[in-house]
């Protein structure tokens, strides 16, 4: 086999968003090695697990961006690699392509590696479930036959939107980091809820891409072009004004 480096090392949503594109050459033969930061390492390792995931650490200069993966692959002795980010400092060919303005960043990714962009909704055929663990967050946070799943924060945004429509006897539930260490672990939760409310973030995206059957309203966060194209039904709710919109360092497409 051949070995493919995949250069998207964050964030969680990016990484979700770009798993087709990889699975698209894993099955034209290739040995996927993909960098990534550890902190979202044990959300992939084991469901996603035809890629050899490649944990780094972040840093202030911001190395964990390109630099250091193309370290890590170059270790690997893999020769070839797709940069997967919209933009970098450090490529700035990236951005200099025709499309550049014209697509949304997750369709550029998509035009970037040469893969159909239909493919970004083929997230099933991409992770591995694993009913156990979704059984066990799911009895551990659902506690009532009805209720509804917010996921309202962020690596750079939070809000609170106005949820005085939802009945006051329906659970709520609220998507943290703390319940589990892997982002999949969710599916049966949500899968089960009467309605999802989400800001732009990787749980939209994973469901998005998932095409889950039920009531989704979503919650922008960024200019046109920072934002995503949504494969299925949402309600698109405007954000409060008082949101939260924190400057990270690290934030990036």
């Amino acid at each position: 086999m051949s070995k493919l480096g995949i250069i998207q090392s964050r964030g969680l949503g990016d990484i979700c968003l770009a798993l087709p594109i990889a699975k698209h050459f894993h099955d034209q033969g290739n040995e996927i090695i993909w960098p990534i930061c550890q902190e979202f390492w044990t959300s992939f390792k084991d469901s996603v697990p035809w890629v050899k995931w490649v944990p780094i650490p972040t840093d202030a200069d911001g190395d964990f961006f390109y630099s250091e993966p193309i370290k890590r692959l170059k270790s690997l002795k893999c020769k070839e690699h797709i940069c997967l980010y919209q933009s970098l400092n450090i490529v700035p060919e990236l951005s200099q392509v025709p499309w550049f303005q014209l697509q949304k960043f997750d369709e550029c990714k998509y035009t970037n590696a040469g893969v159909p962009f239909i493919k970004k909704w083929t997230l099933d055929e991409c992770i591995t479930r694993s009913p156990e663990r979704e059984q066990k967050l799911y009895d551990h946070v659902v506690k009532q036959p009805l209720y509804y799943v917010t996921h309202t924060e962020g690596s750079s945004y939070s809000t609170e939107p106005d949820l005085s429509a939802i009945p006051e006897d329906w659970q709520r539930i609220t998507i943290t980091d703390q319940e589990t260490d892997c982002i999949f672990d969710w599916l049966k939760v949500i899968e089960g809820a009467q309605a999802l409310i989400a800001i732009d973030s990787i749980i939209a995206n994973m469901v998005d891409q998932l095409q889950l059957d039920i009531d989704k309203y979503w919650i922008p966060r960024s200019h046109i072009h920072l934002t995503p194209v949504l494969g299925s039904v949402w309600t698109i709710l405007e954000p409060p004004e008082d949101s939260i919109a924190a400057q990270k360092i690290f934030r990036s497409s």
